[in-house]
């Protein structure tokens, strides 16, 4: 059964645009590097609904059993770390 990974991500004050930028470019960059992946998107959030959460991520997977391998991935702690230190981050995953 597919799974949705979805992060909200609230960038500190702090962070310039083009750290923002070079964050996001290397999340999408996640699409092609870890298997069992089956869509990413990231966008920048234009409502006033997020409670100041600034973008969002959503990445589709193949199963609970590729976001296992997604998670630990040398590729997504890579981008993920970084992101953390400049960022609020909030996670949900579930199945459809």
């Amino acid at each position: 059964m597919p799974v949705q990974h979805m992060v909200w991500i609230k960038f500190r004050e702090e962070i310039t645009e083009a750290r923002q930028e070079e964050h996001l470019a290397g999340l999408r960059s996640l699409e092609s590097k870890i298997p069992g992946i089956l869509h990413l998107s990231v966008g920048k959030n234009f409502t006033d609904r997020a409670q100041g959460f600034t973008h969002g991520l959503l990445v589709t997977l193949q199963s609970k059993e590729a976001l296992e391998v997604y998670a630990p991935h040398p590729e997504h702690v890579a981008v993920a770390g970084p992101l953390r230190e400049d960022a609020v981050l909030m996670a949900m995953d579930f199945e459809f």
